[in-house]
């Protein structure tokens, strides 16, 4: 009987090690096809088998993964990465396997068809207009009113997305945008946003319920990149099922509800408004949501995608809080200590640096710019952020300015 294997259509530096892993406790085969297997580095340090191709052309795709059935028995077909999450739902299509809508998920990705599905459908979301150059961002901006957010119409990670709150940082941004200095991966379209204020909250679903709500909150403006958030969210019973009741009815507008879906939003006097649908899990989540609940999200997907049953009960009840460390300079990054001293905090169970000594720090505005992050364990939510603010003040680092020319 041929080994059941499970493909994975290119990896993410977060959740890949953990579908790896995940798939090897299932008794699967784990291979990644990727156009370029080398800027992961966790295959090689896990020994995963690798294919290089076009991740781009399905048919290539088509014809590889038909001569790994030569060998293998293809038991699922799966991608974390969100560029390639559609990909792999037109594999699942065309070789039978359970598998999400590739049609649903790359209209979500295309967040200005995404925000008309969802206006369409009554679903609270934020003022928004789309711009191809900086003569209408420049009006649209006008039009909903100063500040507003400007983000690429595709994108992860806050990867180019800026609050602007007056002219010359929209004419600046404008300019980044589409001046070369964004990677686009297809035409370049702008959404122009209004900027909702108040509570931010990440809820995490699998296929049609919501698993967990996490409290996030950002650094310093004009960027958007997570400097602490914690699961469960000290939400009320109403204030939880109004978050959960929006979260599920973009799952209705968008057309999703298989697998794994990360949804943003911000609760304002008008109650929780979207800010974005993710079609696969928030980066680092599934850990995270296994400590405060014991249930393991990734499992639990491949399960779904090996065509089994899953079990998304929970086990327990705890509170996470984690502190991401982020650069206040550009330079050349030292780590003054090991994080012993962190880890050493009753409370915290890991300390982890994601950016090596002697490393060229260039702050990018987005989820790029972490260093590292801890995280912490406790029963109460105001103990969890005081023991991970504490064990995070106790972590060293310099930066050394770059040399002038």
């Amino acid at each position: 009987m041929a080994r059941r294997a499970l493909i994975l259509i290119e990896g993410t530096h977060y959740n890949g090690p953990l579908y790896v892993q995940a798939s090897r406790r299932l008794g699967l085969h784990p291979i990644t096809l990727s156009a370029d297997p080398a800027q992961y580095n966790y295959l090689s340090a896990e020994n995963v088998e690798t294919i290089r191709v076009d991740t781009d052309n399905v048919g290539a795709l088509i014809r590889e993964c038909s001569q790994v059935r030569a060998t293998y028995d293809i038991a699922g077909i799966t991608s974390a990465r969100e560029a390639t999450c559609a990909t792999a739902g037109k594999l699942c299509r065309h070789f039978n396997l359970p598998g999400p809508n590739p049609e649903s998920i790359e209209r979500c990705c295309d967040k200005f068809v995404q925000r008309q599905l969802l206006a369409r459908a009554g679903v609270p979301i934020p003022a928004y207009r789309s711009a191809m150059d900086a003569r209408e961002v420049e009006s649209y901006a006008a039009e909903i009113g100063l500040p507003v957010v400007l983000k690429p119409a595709a994108g992860i990670g806050s990867m180019g997305v800026r609050l602007c709150r007056n002219v010359d940082e929209l004419a600046a941004h404008t300019s980044f945008l589409l001046g070369g200095k964004h990677l686009w991966r297809s035409s370049p379209k702008i959404l122009v946003e209004e900027f909702v204020q108040g509570p931010h909250y990440i809820a995490e679903i699998m296929g049609n319920e919501v698993i967990a709500i996490a409290e996030a909150e950002f650094g310093s403006p004009p960027h958007f990149v997570f400097s602490e958030y914690s699961f469960p969210a000290p939400l009320r019973h109403d204030e939880y099922k109004n978050i959960a009741d929006v979260s599920l009815s973009c799952l209705r507008a968008l057309d999703l509800g298989w697998g794994p879906t990360c949804i943003e939003l911000r609760w304002t006097d008008r109650g929780p408004v979207v800010i974005e649908v993710n079609p696969r899990m928030g980066a680092g989540d599934s850990q995270l949501i296994q400590l405060a609940f014991g249930v393991d999200l990734i499992t639990e997907h491949l399960k779904l995608v090996i065509g089994e049953e899953c079990d998304l009960r929970k086990r327990h009840s705890q509170t996470v809080a984690v502190r991401c460390l982020i650069p206040d300079r550009d330079g050349i990054l030292n780590w003054n200590d090991d994080g012993s001293r962190a880890a050493a905090v009753p409370g915290v169970v890991d300390v982890k640096f994601v950016v090596q000594p002697k490393t060229p720090i260039v702050r990018k505005g987005d989820y790029r710019d972490h260093l590292g992050s801890v995280v912490a364990l406790s029963p109460s939510l105001p103990q969890a952020k005081a023991i991970v603010r504490r064990a995070a003040d106790l972590i060293s680092w310099s930066i050394t300015p770059f040399p002038t020319e």
